[in-house]
């Protein structure tokens, strides 16, 4: 069969006329097949949508929510699980030009509900349960004036997304938005820093779509594992099948790896997008069971440096002319860079274990990657001569047609983000500066070397995390390292956390470190490193199990080599309130239970107040104390304990 190359036409305004031009071309072909229930044994039960169904669909959401009061320009807050229904949400918000908000559900309530008031949507699109949230926080969707709910409407106003498919009528036209028209906004992670609103265009989506098509080498007879929603609306572009991963959008990288293999072997998935985390436990459930997957021929990670040993257990389970493509880039641009697993294998893996870094590759087609000497202020512009020469490393910054143009009503991040270049015409460029530190070396590839912002500032000069990082975790028994800084800038103390099963073992923990000092002594990015603690488990986020919270292991390491308190400190006196507490309140409830206890009123009020105290409000604390136990190395189970116990007098001092 010959295989046709994506169908991303450069006459076409934005995605949605993609999607229309293909439902048109081929209305039988699957579009989108999705889990739907579980069968005999557990297994997931899959159902498929065509394009012809899901374009059908597509213009029956848009006409209701013309009707409704979403029409062009309309911010709309899209909170939909991973089906064909968010699919069909999104495309119908595309063609009337309304502009779909997308918040990712990992970081958090809060995070979310500040992001949210950011941009003061006017349309909110939600299960009951996220509207609920929206009617508790009228701070937050103030504006809101078009409320739509998937599934039945409970006590707030508006419609359902039942009721408006069926809006009768001829249905609305599509509004012709493309070019620099807004698309969406969706935010950044905030792992490493606020969330930031980023603005997509049409003419940016269509240059990703593209894009990666160039990188990777997409084609219409693709059928894709979607583990991540944006990966299927691109999908849809191309005109090729997406298949739903069966996992948890909040919680990829705890995806069952059997349910995976079902799902990439019941329907020949060709092409996938996964975490790092994701495929170390897909290759090594695969590994175990002793399996290859043949039909997969393109595997695509990022969001994370990817550790070499995780291309190379998934070069086992490939079929060998399949490709392993690490790629780089950021919620403001995507992709800037990608490189193949032969590359990183056949050299570029032994660079990163002598300091060199993480190569992610050359910069894809259409984009153009500058190093510039680092600085934590604005940058307004960017002069002639300014670029550092190979090997020269510094902040990563990055212009082209996928780039995003702006942050939404953000102008002192536009300042802090944005540089402004005038070219020899008079005309005018917007490099993205991505926070990220990395050079270029004299084969035009790209070397990853840390964020700026967690770059560790000794006395000596700036320690880099991933060049650091990439000799320790050669060490065969290092799980991973994280490099964090102690102490003010310019004079930080550095100190390597690490990951190894050595840890509990005090002579192997030793035997370990006296082994990572000579590693480090033998390499210029470590040469002086020696102070090295031993952590359970990285705090990382939530979501894909892949980002290291440096800053988090930065407190806890300063509190671990801390000279310890005083027997008799303020620190180790506040833990005895709680016990106090606990005691007259187990002490007055044994007291009733086996004789006559005197009715003194305040008494008995001072052991109600006790009881409220000491369970429901430590209970309630527990959410608050899971994320600083985990940072602390912590299991789950015994930070609820000691919170139930101490209180906020335990874990607010983690």
């Amino acid at each position: 069969m010959t295989t046709s190359t994506v169908p991303v036409p450069r006459t076409a305004a934005g995605l949605a006329e993609c999607l229309e031009r293909n439902a048109a071309a081929f209305p039988y072909k699957p579009a989108v097949i999705h889990p739907d229930g579980r069968g005999p044994g557990g297994v997931p039960r899959y159902r498929e949508v065509t394009y012809g169904e899901l374009q059908d669909t597509v213009e029956e959401i848009a006409h209701g929510l013309a009707r409704a009061g979403i029409t062009r320009g309309t911010k709309t807050v899209l909170m939909a699980p991973p089906g064909p229904e968010l699919f069909a949400l999104a495309f119908a918000l595309f063609r009337l030009g309304a502009v779909p908000v997308v918040v990712d559900p990992g970081m958090g309530v809060r995070r979310m509900l500040h992001c949210y008031r950011a941009v003061g949507a006017e349309a909110f699109i939600g299960p009951p349960l996220a509207h609920l949230v929206r009617v508790l926080g009228r701070r937050t969707f103030g504006r809101v004036r078009v409320p739509v709910t998937l599934g039945r409407r409970r006590l707030w106003g508006g419609r359902t997304l039942d009721a408006l498919r069926a809006t009768a009528g001829p249905r609305t036209p599509a509004a012709g938005a493309g070019g620099d028209d807004l698309l969406m906004i969706g935010f950044t992670t905030g792992s490493t820093g606020p969330a930031k609103g980023v603005e997509y265009t049409h003419r940016m989506a269509l240059s990703i779509a593209r894009q990666i098509e160039a990188a990777h080498g997409r084609t219409r007879e693709d059928t894709s594992l979607v583990t991540l929603p944006f990966y299927g609306i691109l999908d849809l572009v191309y005109g090729s099948t997406t298949v739903l991963a069966p996992l948890a959008p909040a919680k990829v990288a705890q995806a069952d790896p059997a349910l995976l293999v079902d799902a990439l072997e019941r329907f020949g998935a060709t092409t996938m997008f996964a975490s790092p985390a994701l495929l170390r436990n897909l290759a090594d459930h695969l590994s175990t069971l002793g399996r290859t997957l043949p039909d997969l021929r393109c595997v695509v990670s990022g969001g994370a440096p990817v550790p070499d040993a995780v291309v190379a257990a998934l070069r086992t389970v490939l079929d060998e002319k399949a490709s392993v493509h690490v790629t780089y880039g950021a919620t403001e641009v995507l992709p800037i860079t990608s490189i193949e697993s032969e590359e990183i294998l056949g050299g570029t893996a032994a660079g990163s274990a002598r300091g060199a870094g993480t190569c992610i590759g050359r910069p894809v087609p259409g984009t153009r990657v500058r190093i510039l000497p680092v600085t934590d202020g604005p940058r307004p512009r960017l002069h002639p001569g300014t670029a550092l020469p190979a090997g020269g490393v510094g902040e990563i910054l990055v212009e082209g047609e996928s780039v995003s143009p702006r942050y939404h009503r953000a102008p002192d991040r536009d300042a802090l983000h944005k540089v402004s270049e005038t070219l020899p015409d008079g005309s005018t460029r917007t490099w993205h500066r991505t926070g990220d530190l990395g050079y270029l070396d004299d084969r035009g590839r790209l070397w990853f070397c840390g964020r700026t912002s967690q770059r560790v500032r000794a006395a000596g000069g700036d320690l880099h995390t991933v060049r650091c990082e990439g000799v320790f975790n050669a060490h065969p028994l290092v799980r991973r390292s994280a490099l964090v800084g102690i102490g003010p800038a310019g004079a930080q103390r550095p100190v390597v956390c690490v990951e190894t099963d050595a840890w509990r073992d005090g002579p192997a923990w030793r035997e370990l470190v006296a082994e990572l000092r000579a590693l480090a002594a033998e390499h210029a990015p470590t040469r002086g490193l020696e102070e090295f603690l031993p952590h359970p488990a990285f705090p990382v986020d939530v979501r894909h199990n892949a980002k290291i919270g440096r800053e988090e292991l930065a407190r806890w390491a300063q509190r671990r080599l801390a000279p310890p308190p005083p027997p008799f400190s303020r620190a180790r006196a506040a833990l005895l309130v709680p016990l106090v507490g606990w005691a007259y309140l187990l002490g007055g409830a044994l007291w009733a239970a086996v004789a006559d206890v005197p009715d003194v009123p305040l008494l008995r009020l001072l052991w109600w107040a006790d009881a409220v105290l000491s369970i429901p409000v430590h209970a309630a604390q527990i959410p608050l104390a899971l994320p600083r136990g985990r940072a602390a190395g912590r299991g789950s189970a015994a930070t609820a304990a000691l919170t139930m116990l101490y209180g906020a007098t335990w874990w607010r001092a983690l």
